[in-house]
């Protein structure tokens, strides 16, 4: 089968493996739709950062992996051949405590592997995935939709339901990559409003205002336009950019007893602790990526909602135009950029 491997200094190797064949609790997934997160690009891309969960093996990239079930190993429960599934992008023990809170991310075991990191992912023919994994992907959804759930879309939602955001809120985004921009439609669908959008590239604002996720959009150093906005400040804000200027924004627009999440990756922040939080009484959260519960529950509210993550797509490549998809992915001009299988 074809595949696409990361050797680091911004490039992509085209490989040839063998199809695997499914082990015990295993399924074989023919490949639909593998889309390219930001972290990718970030901690593998352009260069491997080689320590802890980001610790990439040299395995098919890919960690937004949707597809459809072609084989079944033995002591699978429920797959059957023909079931589109959406791929929870982490493997863990399933027997430690953020396991078994569904957090696989959180797992600290030594068997926990990331598909595209240090397991074989989506860039490929064919993905070999644990059945426990796998969420059955609604009628209603595209695999593309099925794709951007499976990382960016749960990690957006995570950081709404951290925030408890409601009709009862405001919100300011900071990045309007492709995590702020599922961040704006999962919050409009949740009732809040207005949502306030900001980002160093026009293309992503001007995207982000044309399929209506955000009320206004702003330059990321327009810090009077922003406040002025919402006077007196919002009551959640989200930071998807990892920008430490997009974070301190983010946080000192925070309106008193206001919660913001920080998502974005990587980089640093510093700020006036009594000023920016404690006189404000601020939340301040950190999150990272969606349990696999919380991931169900999304793909049901999107049927329910009858929303289409891959509205943020802004192109689709083939996986022989790979190395042209992480280029433009890299660029931070385009919304989600995501490869397709016929």
């Amino acid at each position: 089968m074809r595949g696409v491997v990361l050797p680091g200094n911004s490039s992509v190797e085209h490989v040839t493996r063998e199809v695997p064949t499914p082990g015990h609790g295993q399924v074989l997934l023919a490949m639909r739709a593998s889309s390219i997160c930001g972290s990718d690009i970030r901690a593998i891309y352009r260069e491997h950062l080689g320590h802890g969960p980001e610790a990439y093996q040299g395995v098919v990239a890919g960690h937004e992996p949707c597809g459809q079930v072609v084989a079944v190993g033995p002591g699978c429960r429920k797959a059957r051949e023909g079931d589109r599934v959406v791929v929870y992008h982490i493997s863990g023990c399933g027997v430690c405590e953020q396991c078994r809170r569904g957090y696989l991310i959180g797992c600290t075991d030594p068997s926990r592997a990331a598909y595209g990191w240090q397991r074989d992912g989506g860039h490929a023919d064919y993905l070999l995935a644990d059945e426990r994994t796998c969420l059955p992907l609604p009628d209603s959804l595209s695999y593309v939709d099925g794709a951007l759930v499976s990382c960016g879309f749960g990690t957006a939602y995570e950081a709404l339901l951290r925030l408890d955001v409601s009709g009862r809120d405001t919100l300011l985004v900071t990045g309007l990559g492709p995590v702020g921009l599922a961040a704006a439609m999962l919050a409009r669908a949740m009732g809040v409003g207005p949502v306030v959008g900001t980002d160093v590239s026009p293309e992503r604002r001007g995207l982000a205002l044309s399929l209506g996720l955000v009320d206004e959009a702003f330059a990321a150093d327009d810090e009077d336009r922003v406040r002025a906005a919402v006077p007196g400040g919002y009551s959640a804000t989200l930071d998807a950019s990892g920008h430490p200027a997009a974070r301190h924004l983010a946080l000192t627009s925070t309106a008193t007893w206001g919660r913001c999440a920080f998502v974005g990756e990587g980089g640093e922040v510093g700020f006036d602790v009594s000023q920016a939080m404690i006189h404000k009484q601020v939340t301040l959260h950190g999150s990272w990526v969606t349990s696999i519960g919380h991931m169900e529950d999304l793909l049901a509210h999107l049927d329910r909602w009858q929303l289409h993550p891959e509205v943020v797509v802004t192109d689709r490549f083939s996986l022989e135009d790979a190395a042209s998809a992480y280029e433009l992915a890299d660029s931070g001009t385009a919304g989600k950029v995501v490869i397709t299988f016929a």
